[in-house]
């Protein structure tokens, strides 16, 4: 795990855009589902799939996903989430999907400083210490209800997490 994770950070030194559509670095940029298959791949994952609705299938019938229906961060739901997991969200944009994942990144852990959980992956507006960061970076990583924002769209759903089936240490 330790190997994935460096993998995964290395990348947010390479100064990367949110790039929709891609899963290669060297174009410039990578999209969330791309930065997470590209990790695995690059750790021996052969079978992950490309985007984060089937990356959340594949979790499902590897029976590797843990449903999160609490909005709060202190949830007993999370007590199983481990650094490596990855993270899925529905409704971080409109697009035609079944299942209707939108949204994947890969779990960090709890900060040492301040204990705060963050995560990393592409993103085009998530926020790192109330600082907005686009592209391949660290971001927090918090639990929101659907509330709608300010201009009355919904926000992004939370909905769970798994570990990775395959992973070869």
């Amino acid at each position: 795990m330790q190997k994935l994770l460096a993998t995964a950070l290395e990348l947010t030194t390479r100064d990367l855009t949110y790039t929709y559509g891609s899963a290669d670095p060297t174009n410039g940029g990578m999209d969330c589902s791309g930065f997470v298959y590209f990790v695995l791949k690059q750790n021996g994952v052969v079978d992950v799939p490309r985007d984060s609705s089937q990356q959340y299938v594949w979790l499902r019938r590897a029976g590797k996903f843990e449903p999160v229906l609490s909005r709060k961060d202190d949830s007993f739901e999370l007590e199983n989430l481990k650094p490596g997991d990855l993270l899925f969200w529905t409704g971080t944009y409109a697009i035609e999907r079944d299942p209707p994942i939108t949204h994947a990144m890969i779990y960090l852990g709890r900060e040492k400083k301040t204990g705060q959980r963050v995560m990393v992956g592409a993103s085009d507006g998530r926020t790192y210490q109330g600082q907005s960061r686009y592209g391949v970076s660290v971001f927090d990583f918090k639990i929101h209800g659907p509330e709608k924002t300010d201009d009355g769209k919904l926000r992004p759903t939370f909905i769970g997490y798994g570990h990775i089936p395959g992973l070869r240490e």
